[in-house]
């Protein structure tokens, strides 16, 4: 009676195929830890989507560089109380006012007064010329003091360090009146030629030494 051998086997490659089968279950279980623009961290299977031309969280400044997100709290407290500081040059309070928003790390916007017509949209917005001038929400600042800065900042919610991320910049300065570009001057339409009248027949003249009868033919 013919058998079929039993097929060759080693225990000796046990632990081999043991260790294979184990790395390639890891390899297929593996967890990828992903942080969404609000700062909610969610885990998958599956590695987060490629070939975008930023990574997710990340905004553009005027600049044209890729600031990193905010923290979830910080960017909640600045969609309700953004800060915009007005500034000119050569205006110490004004460095020092964004000095102390740089050292809370508050996210700001700032706009330059640098025109006549900057300076008439302030004494509009605010009633008055004294700069620094800000905003925290709808609340307005006149001058730096850093004590009632600071308690308006505490007010609003903003910390007293700062939680910005590595790298973060806030947007260039932009003048407070927007510059309008001249229109195009429209000339007037020509005004059509008048027609050319015929010049009517001049009458002859009598000579009355060469024709004393005044004859007319």
């Amino acid at each position: 009676m013919f058998r079929i051998p039993p097929p060759c086997f080693s225990l000796r490659a046990l632990p081999l195929a043991l260790l294979l089968l184990t790395a390639s279950t890891a390899h297929a279980q593996q967890v990828y830890r992903i942080v969404g623009p609000d700062g909610k961290v969610t885990f998958s299977d599956r590695p987060p989507a490629a070939g975008k031309d930023s990574p997710a969280g990340t905004k553009v400044t005027s600049g044209g560089t890729t600031n990193p997100a905010l923290p979830y709290e910080l960017k909640q407290i600045a969609a309700k109380y953004p800060v915009t500081l007005y500034t000119s040059a050569n205006c110490n309070p004004c460095t020092n006012a964004k000095a102390l928003l740089k050292q809370r790390g508050v996210p700001y916007t700032e706009k330059s007064i640098a025109s006549n017509d900057d300076l008439a949209a302030l004494q509009k917005l605010s009633g008055d010329s004294q700069l620094p001038f800000g905003t925290i929400g709808s609340q307005q600042i006149k001058g730096f003091s850093s004590l009632e800065w600071a308690q308006y900042l505490d007010a609003a919610g903003y910390p007293a360090q700062s939680q910005l991320p590595q790298g973060y910049r806030n947007p260039d300065p932009t003048p407070l009146a927007a510059v309008a570009k001249p229109a195009p001057a429209v000339s007037a339409p020509a005004e059509p030629a008048k027609p050319k009248l015929p010049t009517p027949p001049r009458a002859p003249v009598n000579d009355t030494k060469s024709n004393p009868a005044g004859i007319r033919f």
